[in-house]
């Protein structure tokens, strides 16, 4: 999204400021055209030549010197987005009061382009009065600030401001500035990971689902706009939801309540969750006592939440299913898509190296109810999910 983009990227004096460093090389990678402008003691932090190699442009850091000077007007007109990353304490308080005593701050104060904001400091400067207020009048003229994060600090302390980590910072701007939103206004259902099925109070049936690929699926739908309700089984993955609504569950039964309870509401619903199909018939409140003999588990069927969302389903929503399979693999999908009268189901076998549980890989081929099929090689799980949403997006949303 960010291809052919141009990014200006302010670099003041915070020790974050060998972080721009990966920064500059992530906004490259993503095709986008990098200037850098840097405080002059910005310099004692980071080099301006591994800068200016990285970004493919020279480092401007003096409105003039002997030979010329910088056109911080023409710079601040060029740029698609300005941020300013790492921002320290004392140039946040200088934009607040709108000082211009170096190219950066007189860039920003001509810039006509949106300018994103890093802050970078110490937990007691983060949460000093004087900072909150700096903060809040930079909002007031339009600039957006990315949160800072907890984590260790340059004074060896563990606390709120550090930067945000370059990645983040990648995305956010890609997000926010330039990424394509069509879902905007849709609501959104993601079921994601396994459910445990109690035996005891111990022990239960499960499966090997850890959820990414359905978080992953939710995090890409959110990212185009959608509002996402992500009803998640008892998975160990950290993620932020950043806004997005997390319904946690941990039975087949208790899953199957919570699609039913928004599912009337929504646009769209994605069943990536690896629902258990069978509970025990009896489920006991004490845990059962090992014996000399055998133990035998009468079991039931769990409700069919696909099958159950697809009979109620309305004319206006998208419903899609997925299917893991180690045999007849194709032909049990399209059967399962017909049954459950799914618009769509991604199909991943068991037999394909790189798919499945537990990898940071998958491999799919979705089916869709006009018999299309799309096959797709095996790629990351993210790019997987950008694959999923996209293929949604052209088929129910152009």
């Amino acid at each position: 999204m960010m291809k052919g983009k141009k990014i200006l990227l302010g670099i003041t004096a915070s020790i974050a400021a060998y972080k721009a460093i990966y920064l500059v090389r992530l906004l490259i990678k993503s095709g986008a055209e990098v200037k850098v402008i840097m405080t002059p003691s910005s310099k004692d932090f980071v080099s301006p030549l591994t800068l200016s190699t990285l970004s493919i442009n020279p480092v401007l850091t003096d409105l003039f010197d002997e030979q010329s000077w910088a056109n911080h007007v023409m710079l601040g007109r060029w740029a698609d987005v300005m941020v300013i990353a790492p921002l320290s304490c004392n140039t946040l308080a200088k934009m607040a009061q709108g000082q211009c005593d170096n190219l950066l701050m007189a860039t920003y104060l001509s810039a006509t382009c949106p300018v994103v904001l890093a802050p970078a400091m110490d937990e007691d400067m983060w949460h000093h009065p004087a900072t909150k207020q700096n903060l809040a009048k930079l909002q007031s003229f339009g600039n957006t600030i990315i949160p800072v994060e907890n984590g260790e600090l340059a004074s060896g302390l563990i606390g709120d401001g550090r930067m945000a980590e370059p990645d983040a910072i990648l995305q956010f701007i890609d997000d926010n500035f330039f990424l394509n939103r069509p879902l905007r206004g849709k609501k959104v259902l993601v079921t994601a990971g396994p459910t445990y099925e109690a035996i005891d109070p111990v022990r239960f049936i499960g499966n090997h689902s850890t959820g990414k690929m359905g978080i992953a699926i939710a995090k890409e739908l959110q990212s185009r706009g959608a509002d996402v309700s992500l009803i998640l089984g008892p998975s160990a993955m950290e993620f932020s939801p950043n806004g997005m609504k997390v319904i946690r569950v941990t039975s087949a039964d208790e899953m199957y309540n919570a699609c039913h309870e928004i599912f009337g509401e929504t646009d769209l619903a994605i069943m990536s969750a690896a629902v258990a199909d069978f509970t025990p018939a009896k489920k006991v409140d004490q845990k059962i006592k090992k014996t000399s003999g055998g133990l035998t588990l009468e079991l039931t069927r769990t409700k069919d939440i696909l099958q159950s969302l697809g009979e109620i389903k309305s004319e206006k929503q998208v419903l899609v299913g997925f299917a893991l399979e180690t045999a007849n693999e194709r032909e049990y999908a399209l059967k399962k898509m017909v049954s459950k009268n799914a618009d769509m189901i991604v199909l991943n076998s068991l037999n394909d190296a790189g798919a499945g549980f537990g990898h940071d890989t998958n491999k799919i081929t979705i089916f869709r109810n006009d018999g299309t099929e799309l096959q797709f090689e095996t790629k990351s799980k993210n790019e997987v999910a950008k694959d999923i949403v996209g293929t949604i997006l052209n088929s129910y949303y152009a």
